[in-house]
């Protein structure tokens, strides 16, 4: 965010800066829905956890959706444990900014909760989501189901042809298991309810889904 313009390849091991042994210090409850961001949570729920660029605009996306218990910013995909939002910014960790969406498949399936994360943002870009470049901003989908990956690449397939006949170029989503998710400082959570004027980044193609239509068979 702030039209942050960082490396755009990942850092290496030797690279990576240290981290920490000790979690960073988080807000206990969502903003908006007064739920707890680290659980418990209900029995049944899932989660799912989604890069699709600035995530104080993302997280908003997916807190407004039916069905979903909790969400909340964090950071995933890379090699420094409990990193500091300045540390992600410097490039040196290899994490992208992420939500965690902890959501009840009997109200909202992961086929919807697909459709919006790849509606809401331009996943050809790579390393950047529009004025926002630097590996922070890639996007990504990280699940620890094995049938939840297959599902998310089936679907990146097809979007990936609806986006083509309009001239867009490959998707580059990276769909991987769950890594570690580490919640970012409290500032960040729900930001967009506390600064309803703040920076939001997210845009989309405008190229609809093709969820619905066979897809997840």
């Amino acid at each position: 965010m702030f039209f942050s313009r960082k490396r755009a390849t990942l850092p290496t091991r030797d690279e990576a800066l240290p981290g920490r042994p000790n979690p960073i210090p988080t807000a206990e409850r969502h903003v908006v829905n007064g739920r707890p961001l680290k659980g418990p949570y209900p029995d049944g729920s899932k989660r799912a956890v989604f890069g699709l660029g600035c995530f104080w605009g993302a997280e908003r996306a997916f807190w407004t959706r039916d069905g979903v218990f909790v969400t909340a910013v964090g950071y995933a995909g890379g090699q420094t444990p409990n990193p500091t939002y300045e540390e992600v910014c410097s490039g040196l960790t290899g994490h992208n900014e992420v939500v965690l969406v902890v959501y009840d498949p009997a109200v909202t399936t992961l086929e919807q909760l697909l459709k919006l994360f790849f509606e809401s943002h331009d996943p050809t870009q790579g390393m950047r989501q529009g004025n926002d470049v630097g590996t922070q901003f890639r996007s990504g989908i990280y699940l620890s189901d094995p049938q939840d990956r297959a599902l998310a690449e089936r679907v990146r397939a097809e979007y990936g042809k609806a986006l083509a006949a309009k001239g867009y170029g490959p998707v580059t989503t990276e769909i991987l298991p769950e890594p570690d998710f580490y919640f970012a400082e409290d500032y960040h959570q729900q930001y967009l309810a506390r600064n309803p004027g703040g920076y939001c980044g997210l845009g989309g193609t405008g190229v609809s889904c093709p969820v619905g239509t066979g897809v997840a068979a």
